[in-house]
Order: C-alpha cells, then structure tokens, then sequence
C-alpha cells in the first residue's frame, strides 16, 4: 500500500478542509441539493492512497458496493449517545486499536436510503486513525467502542445509525461553491466492513 495522504472531502472526517467534511467546515449560506455531484471523499480524515487495482479487483469493488445498497435492514441496538448499531458478521480478527490507522471499506446513506458517498465506487479502502476524535463521533464509538458499543473487529461487517450531534450537527458539511453534501441536522447511516490494520503503523 502506498504512502498515507490527506483526501480533500471525506463524509467521516472532521477536518479542516473548505470542501471537506468536518465538523468545522461549513457554508450557513449553501443549500443542499443531492443530485449534485459528490465531492471526492476524504472521512477530514487520513485516506490511503493505494496502488491501482486490476480490472477483476475493481469490478469486485464494484459488486461489494452494489450488495451494500440492497443490504437488508437489521435490528439496531441504541446506546444513551443515540448511536444505533448491528454487526452483520462480528469479524475474528484484532479490535480496532486506539489512535492507530486502520483500512475501511464503507458506504454511507442519509436517513432516506440515498447513498451519498461509498469507498467501494472509489475502488478503495479509506484509511483512517480511530478513537482519538479525528472523524465524527458517530464513527469513533461505532468502530472503536465505548459507551456501551463493542469494538469491530478485523473482518466485521457493522451497520451503525449517527444521530445529527454525533455527526455534523446543525450546520451543512461538505460545503464548496454553494452546493453541500450534508445538510443540516442530518442522521447517517454507515455500512462499515473493517478491512485490517494498516500496515504502516509504528509501535
């Protein structure tokens, strides 16, 4: 795998880029129109930036995302956060560990079913330092734990629920030339399959 870098919009993140989605980055005067085009995604977060997939691998990719749309919907459990969680396959590797990169593949829904932002469109997996507040909350305590969530573990497959105040809250994110890819308030739905540690983890 290649050399991490930063991407300029991730629906997780929540960093610092105008057109990125973060916490910290909006526009009070955008306007959400989702038919719009989505930016490139980047979850404010570190993303990985991998070598080029071969046409079978990225055709797999392809048919991973469009399984992920047609998931059916599982018994959420909800914890006092307003997180809602169910584990599709609990996976048998390592827990997500503390403040380490780990490698995702994800797709993300708003509340309605539309699928705004999917790593498996991109042919890649996104990478990503958990637990230690560099995406949204919703993502740290769905993947990491706590709070009455277990850990994923290497391998699970995770449907979580992020209520608007573990997400991005009351204002839109994503935000670039007027035009947002969340709007304001809005409950995300992730569907999350813990790929492995990245490797490139120091001890």
């Amino acid at each position: 795998m290649a050399a991490v870098s930063t991407l300029s919009f991730n629906p997780a993140i929540v960093c610092c880029s105008r057109s990125g989605l973060s916490s910290n980055s909006h526009n009070t005067k955008a306007h959400f129109e989702p038919k719009k085009r989505i930016l490139d995604v980047g979850m404010g977060l570190l993303a990985a930036s991998v070598m080029a997939l071969t046409p079978l691998e990225a055709d797999a990719t392809r048919i991973e995302y469009y399984a992920t749309t047609a998931d059916p919907p599982c018994d959420l459990s909800f914890v006092r956060s307003g997180l809602g969680f169910c584990d599709l396959s609990l996976g048998a590797g390592e827990e997500a560990p503390y403040s380490e990169l780990i490698n995702i593949h994800y797709t993300a829904r708003f509340a309605n079913g539309t699928v705004f932002d999917s790593s498996y469109k991109r042919g890649r997996p996104l990478t990503m330092r958990i637990g230690v507040g560099k995406v949204i909350k919703g993502l740290d305590q769905g993947i990491f734990g706590g709070e009455g969530v277990p850990p994923m573990h290497v391998g699970g497959k995770r449907k979580l629920q992020i209520p608007p105040g573990l997400a991005y809250g009351p204002e839109p994110a994503g935000c670039f030339s007027g035009d947002c890819n969340v709007p304001a308030n809005a409950t995300l739905v992730y569907d999350i399959n813990f790929i492995g540690i990245y490797s490139g983890n120091r001890k």
